[in-house]
């Protein structure tokens, strides 16, 4: 039985931030990471070889191993506390951005591009504004530092070899099972070797950090119904991934690189937003352990497509006496896949508001010529909430005054696009639960969204832990 003072369950942005951040304050307690996934040196996606996903076993390589999907996403730092979950709410507005920007250094120490987009031009910004107000939308026009995917596993690969050097243990391809809890404090945890259920250890410490990323937030809800940790459903997201040609955006992504639009679209005025835009990018796959596939975009520095690619995303929020959100939206996910024979649905709006399928023979013939090769052409109105799919329509009409051609018959929505997040673990500003020795951070928490609102939690983390 082995003892540590710090166990961190999750090797993405969240839990590598902690233990380096513990390190950079002079901290010599002995700490291990738990992670599921390989070492980031080791990850391989086999699909540049065989040009469709072939739903690795026994986890995707996209989605798990050293720095959680983040790896292998499009690799953007929003350098503005507005944009990334509800963590300032936890914290404090000023207190969090304050920890953003030394973040932000600690990324450029490590190689990433000091070159930050969206942060001139500020005539231009103030017109695309204007169009945004005149539809109903709200624009937040936020930094973005572009670590780009390629540059963002370099990036992590220095982190992880840096950890390494300086005593962190990193236990590779090993799953937690469970949490050890014993007249309310947390001890430690079980973990087995993947594909090795059946040969259990438990590993105790004094402080175990949760930090499993959206992966890993179903897991960690069915532990907080299992131990009584204090937790509250939240918000899930359901939406879908939109491309469109480069010069349809160009404009945007000249002046801001990622165009932050928020609206309440009629009649539902449920909350609708883009997320994750990808100019020049690639409409991406990306599986999970229960054989869900989700639609992803990822971003190089080097390499471009004549597209770029965003989410529109709808926020759910149930009341009682639902309170599994998480699995609302992989049903919806599980409904899409099917009609997709197990790949990812593609449709044209034009198709969507004419009340028909699309079929392959139309997108070949298509201005916008998917990035995703194998994703199916398809209904996706067959799967989507009715809700949903209204929003999702309303939004892109709003968008289409703001950016003209957006909402064009061509322009393809790929589904499902889902971000699990929604389950919040109550905790106060330094991150304590009502588990004594129990913290949980990132996404998997509820209370970030993306790459650097979960490291600067990791950044908080380290420093109390320190």
């Amino acid at each position: 039985m082995d003892k540590y003072d710090v166990i961190i369950v999750g090797a993405g942005p969240a839990g590598i931030f902690t233990a380096l951040e513990m390190l950079r304050r002079g901290s010599e307690k002995k700490i291990l990471i738990v992670e599921k996934g390989k070492a980031i040196e080791n990850r391989r996606c086999p699909k540049s070889i065989t040009q469709k996903c072939v739903n690795c076993k026994p986890y995707c390589h996209i989605t798990t191993g050293f720095s959680g999907a983040g790896a292998f996403s499009d690799g953007k730092l929003s350098l503005s506390h507005e944009v990334g979950g509800e963590l300032p709410e936890l914290i404090g507005e000023e207190y969090a951005q304050e920890l953003i920007d030394y973040t932000d250094k600690i990324y450029l120490e490590f190689g990433a591009d000091p070159k930050v987009e969206g942060a001139a031009e500020t005539d231009k910004i103030k017109e695309i504004r204007k169009r945004a107000i005149q539809a109903g939308l709200k624009l937040v026009d936020c930094p973005i530092r572009h670590l780009g995917t390629e540059k963002a596993q370099e990036i992590y690969l220095s982190i992880e070899n840096y950890l390494r050097d300086r005593g962190v243990e990193i236990l590779f391809e090993h799953n937690c099972t469970d949490l050890l809890i014993e007249d309310g404090r947390c001890l430690g945890v079980c973990v087995c070797r993947a594909g090795r259920e059946e040969e259990k250890s438990e590993i105790h410490a004094k402080h175990t950090v949760v930090a499993t990323g959206r992966r890993g937030a179903d897991w960690l809800e069915t532990l907080c119904e299992e131990h009584g940790i204090a937790h509250q459903p939240g918000t899930v997201d359901i939406g879908v991934r939109v491309e469109v040609r480069n010069e349809i955006m160009e404009d945007v992504n000249n002046v801001l690189y990622e165009s932050k639009l928020i609206g309440y679209p009629q009649p539902f005025k449920n909350k609708v937003r883009t997320f994750c835009q990808n100019p020049g990018g690639f409409v991406s796959q990306e599986n999970y352990d229960n054989d869900l596939a989700v639609v992803n975009g990822h971003s190089y520095k080097e390499k471009k497509s004549n597209n770029t690619n965003l989410a529109i995303l709808c926020s759910h929020n149930f009341t009682e006496p639902f309170n599994q959100p998480i699995a609302y939206a992989q049903k919806v996910g599980e409904l899409t896949n099917m009609l997709g024979a197990g790949h990812i649905l593609v449709q044209r709006f034009g198709d969507i508001l004419d009340g028909k399928r699309t079929w392959q023979k139309e997108l070949n013939r298509s201005n916008v010529r998917p990035t995703l090769p194998d994703a199916v052409a398809g209904d996706i109105t067959a799967a989507m909430p009715y809700r949903a799919m209204v929003n999702i329509i309303g939004f892109i009409q709003a968008v289409e005054h703001v950016v003209p051609g957006f909402a064009s018959p061509e322009t393809l929505l790929y589904s499902p696009e889902l971000k699990f997040y929604s389950n919040r673990v109550k905790m106060d500003p330094n991150f304590t639960t009502n588990i004594a020795g129990l913290h949980c951070l990132g996404d998997s928490s509820g209370w970030t969204r993306g790459l650097m609102m979960a490291s600067v939690m990791g950044v908080r983390m380290g420093q109390l832990l320190a």
